[in-house]
């Protein structure tokens, strides 16, 4: 069982709340801060008012304007976040192009996949753009002030990582402005949750900052038999030693204990995959009891040091942690036409997944003549282990899909030792930024990989598996305006190429990894009010996996992805805010080990994806707006050989909110409807499963900040 001290959440928040809202308010900054100076700590706890940013805090771009990347990124800053009331990595990323979910329906954790490639949990999803955080327990939105997305290779500055993209996110920080809020919120299936935000500046010259995030909450998502609850206890603390000397800590802890809904196995026709009639969007095939016991702990120190006026040197150091607790089901069919069939049940106890990442990075500016070089040097040390669990016997028993009966709780022996694996993953990396002219900039990078990884059987067999490889990249960007970039960018990166799951014969055998090659042409500029416009092309070629003869998890080809990605975010004037998205992709399997899977397109990759979100703020009622949204994702197939197909979806979300004062006390009231139509289809497939999307949900909250 996880730690009870959890469960004391609520109990914490009250006397942590009350002594850190009780620190003086500070004020404004002394003015002899002048903002260019290096010792400055940077701030960004007061709430960005706007559906852009203007900076990006991911690898080798930190602090970089979002015009100076030759790379398409994304920002979902805090006021989308606040306006649709997302508070999960999906309804985040569902705002940016090409996101779909994958494997599964998202009702315990959402795995994703960008431009049809998979955004690895252990890897791809980052904190304040260093620490890999672990994907396999819903990472809370409440502590996060915007949630970034760097698409394509990012091994420069990641190492071993899939061209999907890096998932940053950035915590809320203390600010000029003291915080205190209390917000609360229920939906219509019964979910409550509370949460609670101070932050305030204090000490000598308002040298330290601390913000505190806690939250607890009953979950309830409309599933049948879904239930459970889940914490946040999070503290964001900044110091500015002495001139010149930074420190930032963050420590977030979050616990989820639900039931967790049964996935369904693409099921199949004289050996032939077929898509199968769907069920509702309230089903659930697996009993209350089977549950999903997860929890989280992510730590990451960072120290800036000034040496002089022109160089900085940073060092961080982090570790993430992930625990649980699983009763894992998937439903397979036997008779499409009923949807009798049966329901297979794993018991797996004390998986745990430990990231360990440690860097240190020096930064300065120097001349040659007329070029201006931006350096970035550095190492990084990255450990990942991996133990996969106690477990017993899988059991099976009859169900029915489209009318489930009742699953006896069971309680077997889990006394079966699990494998581990633990990967190393050494870096040199250097980057430099040439400014050749106020319009013109070329970027060129290396980094040298050191990657050894370890597999070890429950039996104690050794697979140890070790590489070295080079990543280079380069781009140029061309600025014929302060507000309008034009960039050509080539990258190769390393990438892991995955462990075999449940469903395999090799299940837990971790693949070699590979090289991936990615090109892009791109544009973005900048309204007179702000808003973010890009467009891209991009080619990306990458290993493919697949499924060979002996039901084995293989490294088997080669796949190509090209698009054309459009997004757009931030105001069109005093009253509208929009952020949009498209993407149309022509993914294709180039070379494979299974002869049918030649010229397919890659399994759960959709050819067009496209989100718009829009708010309005009512001139005529001050601090009233309205809101709506349109989320599209296209058909996809449900393996390699396209032998059948998910019908592509649109969901349709709405809402409203109204800021006021009440007594001194600023009040918002809002309402959000997700889902609109309460429209059943299939929202995920990959791997042999299938996922359907969540039904209509209604959530009112009201948040008081004092």
């Amino acid at each position: 069982m996880l730690s009870a001290s959890l469960l004391r959440v609520p109990v914490v928040l009250g006397p942590l709340a009350a002594a850190l809202a009780a620190l003086p308010a500070g004020g404004m900054a002394q003015a002899a801060r002048a903002a260019g100076e290096l010792d400055v700590v940077r701030v960004t706890g007061e709430r960005e008012r706007s559906y852009t940013s203007q900076t990006v805090q991911v690898g080798t771009f930190r602090d970089q304007d979002p015009l100076d990347v030759p790379l398409t990124n994304n920002v979902v800053t805090r006021e989308v976040l606040d306006a649709q009331g997302s508070r999960t990595v999906f309804g985040a990323l569902r705002n940016t192009a090409g996101v779909t979910r994958s494997q599964l329906s998202g009702s315990t954790y959402d795995n994703i996949s960008i431009r049809g490639l998979l955004v690895e949990n252990r890897g791809n999803y980052r904190l304040n753009g260093s620490l890999p955080v672990i994907n396999l327990i819903d990472i809370p939105m409440e502590n996060k002030e915007r949630v970034e997305v760097l698409k394509g290779a990012s091994s420069l500055y990641y190492g071993f990582v899939p061209p999907s993209g890096i998932v940053n996110f950035v915590t809320r920080r203390a600010g000029r402005e003291p915080v205190t809020s209390i917000a609360a919120s229920v939906n219509d299936h019964g979910a409550v949750d509370l949460h609670a935000d101070v932050g305030r500046r204090f000490g000598p010259g308002e040298d330290m900052g601390l913000r505190v995030n806690t939250v607890a909450g009953k979950e309830e998502l409309g599933i049948d038999r879904h239930q459970g609850e889940r914490q946040l206890l999070s503290a964001a603390y900044d110091w500015r030693v002495v001139r010149g000397f930074n420190l930032k800590l963050d420590i977030e802890h979050y616990r989820k204990d639900v039931s967790e809904q049964a996935a369904i196995e693409v099921p199949r026709v004289a050996g032939r995959a077929v898509t199968p009639r769907l069920p509702a969007n309230t089903t659930n095939a697996a009993g209350e009891w089977q549950r999903y016991d997860a929890q989280a702990t992510n730590v990451l120190l960072r120290g800036d040091l000034a040496l002089g006026d022109a160089w900085m040197l940073t060092l961080e150091t982090g570790r993430a942690v992930a625990e649980r607790d699983r009763r894992y089901s998937f439903f397979r069919y036997g008779n499409l036409a009923t949807g009798e069939g049966t329901l297979n049940i794993s018991f797996v106890n004390g998986q745990r997944y430990e990231n360990t990442a440690h860097r240190v990075d020096l930064n300065g500016r120097l001349e040659t003549g007329t070029i201006v070089h931006d350096l970035t040097v550095g190492a990084s040390y990255g450990q990942r282990e991996s133990y996969f669990g106690d477990s017993a016997p899988s059991a099976s028993v009859p169900q029915n899909i489209y009318d489930p009966r009742p699953v006896p709780p069971m309680h077997p022996v889990i006394a079966t030792r699990g494998g581990r694996n633990r990967i190393v993953d050494q870096g040199l990396y250097a980057f430099d930024r040439m400014t050749l002219s106020p319009q013109w900039q070329l970027m060129a990078g290396v980094r040298y990989s050191d990657y050894r990884s370890e597999n070890v059987t429950a039996a104690g067999a050794v697979t140890p598996y070790e590489t070295t490889d080079t990543s280079p990249n380069v781009s140029v960007l061309f600025k014929p305006a302060e507000t309008l970039s034009v960039y050509a960018s080539y990258l190769e990166g390393l990438e892991e190429t995955g462990t075999a799951s449940a469903n395999y014969a090799n299940a837990g055998e971790t693949l070699p990894p590979a090289v991936n090659k990615q090109k892009e042409l791109g544009v973005k500029w900048r309204s007179a009010h702000g808003a973010l416009l890009q467009a891209a092309v991009f080619d990306i070629r990458r290993p493919q996996t697949t499924r060979d003869a002996a039901n084995r998890f293989v490294v088997g080809g080669k796949s190509r992805y090209q698009g054309l990605e459009l997004s757009a975010s931030g105001e069109l004037g005093r009253h509208w805010s929009v952020i949009a998205s498209a993407l149309w992709l022509d993914a294709q399997i180039l070379r494979s080990s299974t002869a049918a899977e030649v010229g397919k397109t890659p399994e759960n990759t959709p050819k067009r994806t496209f989100s718009l979100f829009g708010e309005y703020r009512v001139p005529q009622v001050p601090g009233w707006s309205v809101n709506a949204g349109a989320y599209h994702v296209g058909k996809r197939p449900v393996n390699n050989a396209n032998e059948a197909f998910v019908g592509g979806y649109t969901t349709f979300s709405a809402g409203t909110r109204y800021t006021t004062r009440w007594a001194g006390t600023g009040v918002t009231l809002q309402a959000n409807v997700d889902n609109l139509t309460d429209r059943t289809y299939w929202s995920s497939a990959g791997n042999n499963l299938l996922g359907v999307g969540l039904p209509r949900t209604v959530r009112v909250a009201a948040k008081f900040d004092f």
